[in-house]
C-alpha cells in the first residue's frame, strides 16, 4: 500500500528511559514517518498542541493510569484531550490505552480475581471490530490492570481473562496488548521482570520465547495493515457512529419501530 507521507513527525511517548517504540517504530520508519520520542518521566515536555505533529502514540510502562500522584501521569491525563479534540490519530498501547480510557471517563482497575496477562493470549474481534481485527489472533500481553469501555467508544476486540482488549473512539484507538514487542524486548522484559512471571495468570519465560517465534509474523502482518489504516482512514468507531447517525439509518430504524408496533 502506497501512503502519502506526512511532513510532520509522530509524537511518541514512552515511560522509561530504556523504552523504545519497538516494531511500531520500525514499521513507521519504513513508511516514511519521523518519530519525535519523548519521556516525561525523565524531564521531557509535552507540546501544547499537536499542530506540529501528525499523530500521537502513548506506549506502556510499569506505572498505573491511576497514579495521579506521579506528575508525568497527571500531565498525560490532562494532555490527552488535546489530541482527541484536535482529531489527530491517537494510539494508546497498554498504559497508553488505559490513560485514554480514564481521560474519557472509564474505569481502570486490576482483575477482580487478581489475575494478570503476561505472555501470549488470544483475542477475538467483536462484530463491529472485524475491520480492525479480521480474525482471532494471539498477542503479547504484560499487565495487571484493564480498562472499561468509555461511553461513546466501541469495543473492537475481546479476551478471556481481561475481556476488553481494544476500543475505538473517534480517531483514537486503545490497545491492551503489545503489538510493538520484538524478540529483543521479550528477552529484556522476561529477564528484568522475571519476578512477575510467578503471578497468577502469568506464563513462564520459555512460553514467551517459543510463542513469540510462532506468532510474531502474524502479529506483524496485522500491525502493518493496522498502522496504514490508522494513519489514513477514520477508525471503525467513527464509521459505526456515522452509520448509526446517518439519515438513512434513522429512517430504517423508524420503519422497523413502526413494523413492530
Amino acid at each position: 500500500m502506497t501512503l502519502q507521507r506526512s511532513p510532520l513527525p509522530i509524537l511518541t511517548l514512552v515511560h522509561q528511559a530504556t523504552s523504545t517504540p519497538g516494531l511500531v517504530g520500525a514499521i513507521l520508519a519504513e513508511m516514511g514517518y519521523r518519530l519525535d520520542i519523548r519521556c516525561l518521566a525523565v524531564g521531557d515536555a509535552l507540546p501544547p498542541t499537536l499542530d506540529h505533529h501528525s499523530a500521537a502514540i502513548v506506549f506502556g510502562g510499569p506505572m498505573s493510569a491511576n497514579d495521579d500522584h506521579l506528575p508525568f501521569i497527571r500531565q498525560e491525563l490532562d494532555w490527552i484531550p488535546t489530541v482527541v479534540t484536535a482529531q489527530k490519530p491517537y494510539l494508546g498501547i497498554c498504559l497508553g490505552a488505559q490513560l485514554l480510557a480514564r481521560t474519557l471517563g472509564a474505569k481502570v482497575a486490576p482483575h477482580p480475581d487478581g489475575l494478570r496477562e503476561i505472555g501470549y493470549y488470544p483475542i477475538t474481534p467483536t462484530p463491529v471490530g472485524r475491520t480492525f481485527l479480521p480474525r482471532p489472533m494471539l498477542v503479547y500481553q504484560w499487565h495487571q490492570e484493564g480498562f472499561e469501555v468509555p461511553q461513546g467508544a466501541h469495543l473492537l476486540a475481546k479476551g478471556n481473562t481481561f475481556s476488553h482488549q481494544a476500543f475505538g473512539y473517534q480517531r483514537a484507538y486503545g490497545l491492551q496488548f503489545h503489538p510493538e514487542i520484538t524478540t529483543t524486548m521479550v528477552n529484556h522484559w522476561t529477564t528484568e521482570g522475571a519476578d512477575q512471571l510467578a503471578y497468577p495468570g502469568a506464563q513462564g519465560r520459555t512460553y514467551h520465547i517459543s510463542h513469540h517465534r510462532l506468532y510474531r509474523q502474524s502479529v506483524e502482518g496485522w500491525l502493518r495493515r493496522f498502522l496504514a489504516q490508522w494513519l489514513t482512514t477514520p477508525t471503525q468507531a467513527e464509521r459505526a457512529w456515522g452509520e448509526c447517525h446517518s439519515p438513512s439509518h434513522a429512517q430504517s430504524m423508524a420503519y422497523r419501530d413502526r413494523s413492530r408496533a
